[in-house]
């Protein structure tokens, strides 16, 4: 009987030949300082394309005070949409299709890397002091965030530009269209929950206000591709990098019904149970994507945790559209092919998640590569 993860989906525009996503995982491959896409992750990417797939990069920077750490692409300069170019050039050539994840850090980020002081919705001291939240690869190694300052009022819509020059260029590269990083506690997030959001302008409050961001960035992004080449990612609940809020059921209800009103191409979600990389709820369902499935109104990608039984189920039931596999992607560079035929798996090594070299990175085998090698 044919899986359900292998019957087209449609996008927007694009009709994909399967429901197996790629997901946005930041590899620290990139070229430092100039965050231009390296050889290395031409080969990556070029390896896990497959026909009819969609792939979404890893977090790629609008401009330089948004970056988080050292080693991630960026999409601000006319040399890094050449790098951009290559790749997605290599994809389309194996008929694959891929979005470009636009990314801004906001305070998960070091002035190392920024070269200014990273800016937040609200300035909370305890961010960068408190050695439990995350911690930044900057030039110099690991490291606690930099302490951050709140952007005015007045500087918002200069970093909704940043966005919309950021979608122009992915256009120029080659995209086939644009992911918002609303989740993981980068910048967006950070308006989003009220942990971080305590403004008291048009920004700060009510949930519509905090959403407006988002929602602002959106629509700028939409005039640029068209609302149906724009997908958002969201990580409701998530608790990544510091992150709460009082009410998150009601918050994200909110969010995907007010996303209802753009005709997006997808909205991504990412589970509860994953923080970060880490599985932390184990034998948990797919509760974000049960939930904001029923009230999106477009494909939903759910992420995070996934097997491929368990995949094939969600998808039966209609609790999502696609799902993205993270860890074994980045293990299998022909996951698709893997599920579809019910071959093993590679298993991933976590300690070279993050580096800046091949080995974790390009020398997974493809499974006839790994068949031959035994003969």
């Amino acid at each position: 009987m044919q899986k359900k993860l292998f019957t087209p989906v449609q996008i927007g525009p694009i009709t994909l030949k399967h429901r197996v996503v790629m997901p946005p995982m930041s590899r620290l491959r990139a070229q430092w300082p100039t965050g231009i896409p390296s050889d290395l992750q031409l080969e990556y990417y070029s390896q896990r394309a497959s026909d009819g797939g969609l792939i979404l990069t890893e977090a790629t920077a609008i401009s330089t005070s948004g970056r988080g750490y050292r080693g991630a692409p960026a999409l601000y300069s006319d040399e890094q949409v050449t790098g951009w170019k290559r790749i997605t050039n290599a994809v389309h050539a194996k008929g694959g299709y891929i979005f470009t994840q636009l990314w801004h850090a906001g305070r998960t980020t070091h002035i190392a890397i920024t070269g200014e002081k990273p800016v937040t919705a609200s300035v909370d001291p305890t961010y960068w002091a408190n050695p439990a939240f995350t911690f930044v690869m900057t030039p110099d190694g690991l490291s606690q965030p930099s302490p951050h300052r709140a952007l005015g009022t007045f500087e918002i819509a200069g970093i909704i530009e940043q966005y919309r020059g950021a979608a122009i260029n992915a256009k120029r590269a080659g995209f086939d269209g644009v992911e918002v990083m609303a989740a993981n506690g980068h910048l967006i997030d950070q308006f989003l929950q009220d942990n971080s959001n305590k403004r008291t302008d048009h920004y700060g409050g009510s949930i519509e206000n905090r959403t407006r961001l988002l929602v602002e960035v959106v629509e700028a992004l939409a005039d640029v591709s068209g609302a149906s080449r724009v997908g958002v990612r969201i990580a409701p609940s998530g608790t990544f990098n510091g992150m709460a809020d009082s009410d998150p059921r009601t918050l994200f209800h909110y969010v995907a019904e007010r996303l209802n009103d753009f005709g997006l191409a997808y909205l991504h979600v990412i589970e509860p149970r994953i923080k970060g990389g880490e599985l932390i709820a184990e034998g948990q369902e797919p509760v974000a994507a049960q939930e904001l499935s029923k009230i999106f109104q477009g494909p939903l990608i759910a992420a995070g945790g996934f097997e491929a039984n368990t995949a094939e189920a969600t998808v039966a039931k209609g609790d999502a559209d696609l799902i993205a596999f993270g860890r074994h992607f980045i293990a299998n560079p022909d996951l698709p092919k893997r599920i579809e035929l019910g071959l093993p798996f590679n298993r991933y090594d976590r300690s070279t998640f993050y580096g800046f070299e091949a080995h974790g990175y390009t020398d997974y085998p493809a499974y006839e590569a790994r068949e031959t090698d035994h003969m």
